[in-house]
């Protein structure tokens, strides 16, 4: 016990907070950055791992018991499917032929594809 906060608690306090960082993380990844791509990448990562904690902390603030195993279990479900999901996404979005995000600008874009496509006939 630390100041009458039992020591699993300052724990599982410890894991959800720094899952809730990664949360947020993939949040503010997912408003900010330019492209498909980009965001599929901030949330596949960081929110996977702020799960993870934040499901961590809760077992571990639960103690051994049912609650805990049932988490440990929506864990491994999330940990594996999360970047499964997201490899598909953006296979299926490149494979549709989604645009990738360049520095160029809209009509520098548009030149190229032009270019490109005289270059193919």
């Amino acid at each position: 016990m630390i100041y009458g906060i039992p020591l699993r608690e300052i724990i599982a306090f410890a894991l959800m907070g720094l899952g809730l960082v990664f949360l947020i993380g993939s949040a503010i990844g997912m408003l900010r950055l330019p492209d498909f791509y980009s965001r599929v990448h901030a949330s596949g990562n960081s929110e996977t791992l702020g799960t993870a904690l934040v499901f961590l902390g809760l077992a571990v603030y639960n103690g051994f018991n049912d609650a805990s195993f049932k988490i440990i279990v929506i864990f491994l479900f999330v940990f594996l499917g999360n970047p499964i999901g997201s490899h598909i996404l953006s296979k299926a979005a490149y494979k549709t032929g989604h645009p990738v995000w360049t520095k160029k600008s809209a009509k520098e874009v548009e030149a190229f594809s032009k270019r490109a496509g005289e270059e193919e006939n």
